[in-house]
This record gives C-alpha cells, structure tokens and sequence, in this order.
C-alpha cells in the first residue's frame, strides 16, 4: 500500500512543468526510500526537458539523452554528459545519430545497455526509431527490433 505522501508526490509529479521542482521531489523521495517515486518524478522530467515538440522524433531523442545523463548523474554524484553523443547531432543531427548507432555498429552501443539495466528499454534509440518509423528504412527497422529481442524487450516489429 502506497503512503498518503508519495501518494500526494506522484499526484503533483503528474502535472509539473518545474525541472527544479522535479529534481527535489525526486531528491526528496531518495532520500525517504521512495525509489518508486522517485523514478516518477524523474521520468517526468526527462519527458518535459527537451524543448523540441513533444510527440517528435527529435524530442524523443533528447528525452533518452536526459535520461540516460540524469541517470548517470544520480548514480555517480556528479554531473554527466554524452558529450560524444551531443557532438554528433550536433555536427549530423538527430535521425544520422540514431541510424549511426543503431546500424552503424555491430554492437550496441553502451548507452543501449545502459538504459536496459535501468529499466528503460523504452528509451532505447531502438525503441525511438521504432516508434517514428517512418523515419527510417525497413533494414535500419528490422536491426532495432532484434536488438531489443536480443535483450529480451517483446517488440512488436
């Protein structure tokens, strides 16, 4: 049975626009053993982050580059970015980024398993370029399904 604070946490998560906010919540709830919510208010945050439109291709790229960096940040005490991954997009943009490390590697990339042992196989590229497949061939497709098969994630491709 869930407390009446969390409970009133995750309530006021559902409607914040506030990263600072959702930062402390999440704080907070770490700190008082909350990791449920906790993770709430932190995969709110990492949905409200990117400034590109909700919904996108390009905003759901971001929102798995806050996670993964907020995850990491949390873990280690200490800020951290994929500034390998940032200059990329920077110098290719979003869809080359993917498509480079969806199928340019034969391996998936760290940041791939990273996410799956967090529990966040949604966040996966894989799972970004499945869910605007338009975007992508039906090869580049196919290799982002059976890499999430590969680790056990049901994909329906």
């Amino acid at each position: 049975m869930i407390n009446p604070a969390a409970e009133r946490a995750l309530k006021m998560i559902e409607s914040c626009v506030d990263p600072k906010s959702l930062r402390q919540i999440a704080a907070n709830a770490r700190q008082r053993g909350e990791l449920d919510v906790a993770r709430v208010a932190d995969l709110r945050l990492y949905e409200i982050l990117p400034s590109e439109k909700p919904g996108s291709f390009e905003h759901d790229v971001w929102r798995s580059i806050h996670a993964l960096e907020g995850t990491l940040t949390n873990e280690r005490g200490k800020t951290t970015r994929l500034g390998r991954t940032r200059q990329k997009i920077a110098r290719v943009g979003e869809l080359e980024t993917v498509k480079d490390l969806i199928i340019g590697t034969k391996k998936p990339s760290e940041g791939f398993f990273m996410l799956i042992e967090r529990q966040m196989p949604e966040l996966t590229f894989e799972a970004v370029a499945l869910r605007h497949p338009s975007r992508f061939d039906d090869t580049m497709l196919d290799s982002a399904a059976e890499r999430l098969r590969t680790v056990g994630v049901d994909v329906d491709r």
